[in-house]
C-alpha cells in the first residue's frame, strides 16, 4: 500500500508561518486560477468532508459522514449505514470529519465528530482490504465548540510546519514502504472543549478501544460560565497559532488565547491571555498577513456576514495589541474557512464560501443567497494589504468544516466541500 504524507497547513497549510515580504515572488509570476466541479453527491450527507487514500491505491478519496468516494470515478462506499437527513428542517449528525491513521497501521482512518456537545466523538477504522462497515471507536464523550480544530501543538513537528484544523493534505508526498508510518510524536492532535465545561487537547492512548488521552488547557467552567469561557457546546471560534512568539502554537478562541506551556503534557492548565478578536466566527487561522514577522488572525462570522483579519501591532509600551480590519461583508454565513497558496505565489490565500441554509431557509442572514465557493487573494503593496475576491463556484457552498487537499498530483491545491447541497470536488485546472 502507498501511503501517504499529513502536512498541516490549515487544514493544510491553513497554518502559522512568518515569512520575509522580500522573499514573494512579482506579480507577473502569479498564475491565473480556474476550477473544475465535479459533483460526487447531491443528497445531504455531512457538514464536514475529509481526504484520505481509503482503499491503498495511491488516490485520495473523499469521506463525507457515512460515506466515501473512491477515485478517480467517485463509487460511493458505505462506511456506515446510510442515513437521511431533511436539509430544509434538520442537521446531519457529522458536522467534521478529519482523515488520519489512528492506530498506525498505514491506512487512514476516519475522525467524526458530530452534533455539538451532544454526540460521542469517534474514529472509525479503517477495514483495509475488508469489506463491510467500519468498526467505531471512542474518542471523548463529546465535542463542544462548532470548530473543532485538528493540528500540531509543536512548531517544528517531524512531518511538517505547525497548522490549525485547516490542515493542508499533501497526499503526494513520497515516502518509502519503511518510513511510511508516521511516529507517533509526529501525529497532530484534536482540540475542543469537552462537557461544556473545559478546553483540551486529546490524543490516542495505547488502548485503541479506550477514550483518547485527555489533556487540560483550561480551568473548568461552571454551566454559568461556560459560554463566556469559550467552552460552550455552541461557541463559535477556535484556532491554533503562536501568537505570542514564543514558538509554540496557542489554543485561540475570540475572547483570547491559551498560552501553550513548554511541556503540554504536563497536566497544568495554561495561562490564558484576554484580548478581543472580534465576534462569534469560524475557524480562526493564524498567519503573518503582512509580513512584519508578528502573526494575525483571519476570522469569518458564521451566522451573520463579514470576513476579518486582526493585525498584531506592539503598543507604546510594548503591549500586544490586535486591530481589525474588514476584508469582505459580500457572503453571509461564512461558517469555515483555510488558507492556502491558491495562486502559487508563496503568500496564504483566504477560501471561504457561504453556508447554506445554515439554520434553515428562514434562519440567519440571506440564507437562500448563492451558496457561493470563493478564494480571497492576499496581495500586499508598499506595505498595505489587500485582498481580491475569486468565484470558484455559486452552487454549493461549505459546510462547517472542508478541506484543500491536491487531489491530482499537480502540486496545486483543490477544495473540497460537503453540506446540505451535496458533496464536490472544485480540482484546479491549468
Amino acid at each position: 500500500m502507498k501511503k501517504h504524507l499529513l502536512i498541516l497547513p490549515l487544514c493544510f497549510l491553513a497554518l502559522v508561518l512568518t515569512i520575509a515580504t522580500t522573499n514573494w515572488p512579482s506579480a507577473a509570476a502569479r498564475r491565473e486560477v480556474k476550477f473544475q466541479k465535479f459533483t460526487l453527491d447531491k443528497e445531504f450527507r455531512s457538514e464536514g468532508v475529509a481526504v484520505g487514500d481509503v482503499n491503498g491505491d495511491g488516490k485520495p478519496d473523499v469521506m463525507a459522514g457515512n460515506l466515501w468516494y473512491e477515485a478517480p470515478d467517485w463509487k460511493v462506499h458505505e462506511i456506515a449505514p446510510v442515513q437521511k437527513f431533511d436539509a430544509e428542517k434538520s442537521y446531519s449528525n457529522s458536522f467534521v470529519n478529519y482523515a488520519m491513521d489512528v492506530n498506525g497501521d498505514g491506512w487512514d482512518d476516519q475522525i467524526l465528530l458530530g452534533w455539538p456537545g451532544q454526540d460521542r466523538a469517534v474514529w472509525r477504522e479503517n477495514p483495509k482490504s475488508g469489506s463491510g462497515h467500519w468498526a467505531v471507536h471512542p474518542i471523548a464523550p463529546n465535542a463542544c465548540n462548532e470548530s473543532p480544530a485538528l493540528g500540531y501543538l509543536s512548531l517544528t513537528p517531524t512531518l511538517g510546519s505547525s497548522g490549525l484544523h485547516g490542515i493542508l493534505t499533501d497526499l503526494w508526498s513520497k515516502r518509502s514502504k519503511e518510513n511510511r508510518k508516521p511516529k507517533p510524536k509526529d501525529k497532530p492532535v484534536l482540540v475542543f472543549s469537552v462537557d461544556d465545561s473545559q478546553m483540551a487537547w486529546f490524543e490516542p492512548g495505547t488502548d485503541l478501544n479506550a477514550e483518547f488521552k485527555k489533556h487540560p488547557i483550561s480551568i473548568k467552567s461552571t454551566k454559568a460560565t461556560a459560554k463566556a469561557d469559550g467552552v460552550f457546546r455552541y461557541s463559535h471560534g477556535l484556532g491554533i497559532g503562536d501568537l505570542n512568539g514564543d514558538g509554540r502554537n496557542d489554543v485561540i478562541i475570540n475572547t483570547g488565547y491559551w498560552e501553550a506551556p513548554i511541556d503540554p503534557r504536563s497536566g497544568t492548565t495554561w495561562n490564558f491571555v484576554k484580548t478581543n478578536l472580534g465576534e462569534d466566527c469560524a475557524q480562526m487561522e493564524v498567519y503573518d498577513v503582512n509580513g512584519d514577522g508578528l502573526n494575525d488572525v483571519i476570522t469569518s462570522s458564521a451566522h451573520k456576514t463579514g470576513i476579518w483579519w486582526f493585525e498584531q501591532k506592539k503598543g507604546a509600551n510594548g503591549q500586544q495589541e490586535f486591530v481589525q480590519h474588514e476584508i469582505d461583508r459580500s457572503i453571509s454565513q461564512t461558517h469555515s474557512l483555510m488558507l492556502a497558496d491558491i495562486n502559487g505565489d508563496g503568500k496564504m490565500d483566504l477560501v471561504t464560501g457561504k453556508r447554506y441554509w445554515a439554520h434553515g431557509p428562514t434562519g440567519d442572514e440571506n440564507p437562500s443567497a448563492p451558496p457561493v465557493v470563493v478564494w480571497f487573494e492576499l496581495q500586499r503593496t508598499k506595505g498595505e494589504v489587500s485582498w481580491v475576491k475569486h468565484e470558484i463556484d455559486n452552487d454549493s457552498g461549505v459546510g462547517t468544516q472542508f478541506t484543500i487537499a491536491d487531489m491530482n498530483g499537480d502540486k496545486r491545491p483543490d477544495v473540497i466541500t460537503s453540506n446540505k447541497k451535496g458533496v464536490y470536488v472544485f480540482l484546479q485546472t491549468k
